[in-house]
């Protein structure tokens, strides 16, 4: 199978008028927050013949960039998401990659317990980031390289829930602490904010940035990972103030989210003032029942839940993409991909017919 485009037309100013619901498109333009390292390597080098460059230097580092965004150009993509920027060094849980093609050894889980921050003492021993200490050039040498007609969204890091509860506190260690020390939660709460928010402000300068994509995990498969009340007042007003900054510059507020978060589905909407949500799972919410639910309010990204991309035959996953777009594409503001991201586990074919029958919707 060869990738999707041959030859592709990039325009990233339709993909933003699909989700602000300026346009309704015959067919969907493609979304994903990230396509695993192994599959973009792997794809560049099977299909499209592309040799991936050895070793760490600056001049093998953008092209690699270079093959990534070449990747993510023929696969059909209107733009190429930059994560990274803000580094929090944290506890994470290691296990083994169970990926059977395109395994990369090992994997990292969220630190359950307790994590690097525990007491006041370790916040201001914390090697927090700087500012003025990030390194931009790789991401200036990027927007500065797009192809034509492809656009840039910005992500720095994970988010601001994510970062606490994943890397700093500790997801039980910061249960507790909402009782036992509350301030020292919105002390490391309100610094991750104001170095995420700080670094976006740094990227604005950028030229061809369309958009923030900021994901922030808050909830598992049956409901939010902390109740509403704490998310409502730790979290979202962070989540308001990086939609707002976006929307003072014309640029989009892209959310992402996995789990069971319907209680505070409004306050996204009506607080944050988010653009799109993206994430699906079946087990949760499928994404043609939140199309019908939110679909006229905000964008609907993704959705081809990731279990049946991975288990389907390649003719399942076309019959699955197609049963999805009849129901999304109505009324327009929706854009096709998967559930959550492109993991290494994932079948390269399976993911290829999701692209291609996007990409040839309503096409006859």
């Amino acid at each position: 199978m060869d990738v999707p485009l041959r030859n592709p037309q990039p325009d990233v100013d339709r993909f933003c008028s699909v989700l602000r619901g300026e346009i309704i498109p015959s067919c969907p333009p493609l979304v994903e927050l990230i396509v695993d390292y192994n599959v973009v390597r792997a794809i560049a080098e099977q299909y499209l013949g592309l040799r991936w460059p050895e070793g760490n230097s600056l001049e093998a580092q953008r092209q690699a960039l270079m093959i990534h965004v070449e990747v993510w150009r023929r696969m059909g993509y209107d733009y190429v998401r930059w994560g990274g920027g803000l580094a929090f060094p944290g506890k994470s849980r290691v296990a083994a990659d169970t990926a059977s093609e395109l395994s990369r050894g090992q994997r990292f889980w969220t630190e359950e317990g307790t994590g690097v921050i525990a007491s006041w003492e370790d916040f201001e021993r914390y090697p927090w980031p700087k500012l003025e200490e990030v390194d931009f050039s790789l991401l200036e040498y990027l927007a500065g390289h797009l192809p034509e007609g492809m656009g840039l969204f910005l992500c720095p890091s994970s988010g601001f829930l994510e970062i606490p509860l994943d890397t700093l506190l500790g997801y039980e260690h910061m249960a507790l602490l909402l009782y036992d020390d509350p301030a020292l939660v919105k002390a490391v709460v309100d610094r991750c904010g104001e170095l995420i928010v700080g670094w976006y402000r740094n990227a604005l300068s950028l030229p061809r940035v369309r958009g923030f994509f900021q994901g922030d995990d808050w909830g598992f498969k049956t409901q939010p990972l902390l109740g509403p009340g704490p998310i409502r007042e730790l979290i979202l007003p962070w989540h308001a103030r990086l939609a707002a900054l976006a929307h003072e510059h014309g640029l989009l507020y892209l959310f992402h989210s996995c789990g069971q978060i319907e209680p505070l589905m409004e306050d996204l909407i009506e607080t944050v003032r988010i653009d799109a949500k993206h994430s699906f799972e079946e087990t949760i919410c499928p994404v043609t029942e939140f199309k019908k639910r939110y679909g006229h309010r905000v964008a609907v990204l993704g959705g081809v839940d990731v279990h049946k991309l991975c288990t389907l035959s390649e003719q399942g996953v076309r019959r699955e993409v197609r049963c999805i777009l009849d129901a999304c594409m109505p009324g327009g503001r929706y854009a096709l991909g998967s559930g959550n991201s492109i993991a290494n586990y994932v079948p390269l074919a399976n993911y290829m017919a999701m692209c291609h029958e996007g990409l040839n919707y309503g096409r006859g």
